[in-house]
């Protein structure tokens, strides 16, 4: 009997799913493969259905976690998600905000507690393939940070050794999005000088010490390149059913149309992998097939 391939994704909020692996997890459905998402956080420190963002008097964050859950549900029908997995912690909000010393936050969380839930998953699932956030969150969200080291203690609580991928992009596609980010902030800039307001200024992410980094990963360090582009419209629609956070983002900006032509490909850095492989591949089920 031929095992039954898995893959599992550690994800820290509702509507991570889609951003970072919209496009593989549905592929590697369509091949057979299980796929298996896990949420850390209920995400409440997210923007409310109304708008309301989380510093606003009217902000519920019980009310967003139960919303953002309704969208997860959605998106994980969308993506064809085989299991999904709620860890059920507070969302921690954003590096320096007071939601990260609450008691009930993913990042005040001990690690092993949350590892050893994990790796209670990762037994009764038995992934051969795993994929998380690198050691800055991938943004340096306290949230994404802590995903990736319950991962890391998690994996080393098995009695065997998946092969790890961090979710990536690289340098050179960086500078693509960044070139259209900086676009998208002077039309802001533009809009609010006609409306007589000043506009908000975006910070660099930084990491606990407040000191910047490079969210890009250099080209060469990239381990896989997944082409989803059949998956592309799954994608869209999977973000899409996150309306209350991802309505007004550069991806739902892009249009279907665009979205399809520029949304091609998912990249992951291979960390860990009990084949020793090197060098670039394309699937990342490849040693295992």
């Amino acid at each position: 009997m031929t095992e039954q391939l898995t893959f599992m994704a550690v994800h820290a909020h509702p509507d991570d799913e889609a951003s970072s692996t919209g496009g593989t997890l549905p592929l590697l459905h369509s091949q057979g493969v299980r796929t298996v998402l896990v949420t850390c956080t209920n995400g409440e420190f997210g923007d409310a259905p109304e708008g309301h963002k989380p510093d606003h008097d009217d902000h519920d964050p019980d009310v967003v976690a139960a919303h953002r859950l309704v969208e997860l549900k959605r998106s994980c029908e969308i993506l064809h998600v085989d299991r999904l997995v709620m860890l059920g912690y507070r969302d921690s909000g954003m590096m320096g905000w007071p939601g990260n010393d609450d008691p009930r936050s993913f990042w005040s969380t001990p690690i092993e507690e949350a590892a050893a839930k994990l790796a209670g998953i990762m037994n009764e699932e038995r992934p051969q393939v795993v994929m998380t956030y690198n050691e800055f969150g991938f943004y340096g969200h306290p949230d994404h940070i802590q995903a990736n080291r319950i991962t890391l203690a998690a994996l080393d609580m098995l009695d065997y050794e998946p092969t790890l991928y961090y979710n990536a992009i690289p340098l050179s596609v960086m500078a693509q999005y960044r070139a259209r980010w900086a676009h998208e902030a002077e039309e802001r800039a533009r809009e609010a000088l006609a409306r007589g307001e000043q506009s908000e200024e975006r910070t660099a992410p930084t990491d606990e010490e407040g000191e910047p980094f490079e969210m890009g990963t250099p080209d060469e360090l990239i381990g896989a390149a997944v082409d989803t582009s059949a998956f592309s419209d799954e994608k869209f629609d999977a973000l899409a059913a996150h309306h209350s956070q991802i309505a007004d983002s550069f991806w739902m900006k892009m249009g279907r149309e665009q979205f399809r032509n520029t949304m091609r490909t998912e990249w992951f850095v291979r960390v860990r992998d009990p084949h020793g492989r090197t060098g670039l591949v394309d699937d990342l089920f490849v040693d295992y097939r």
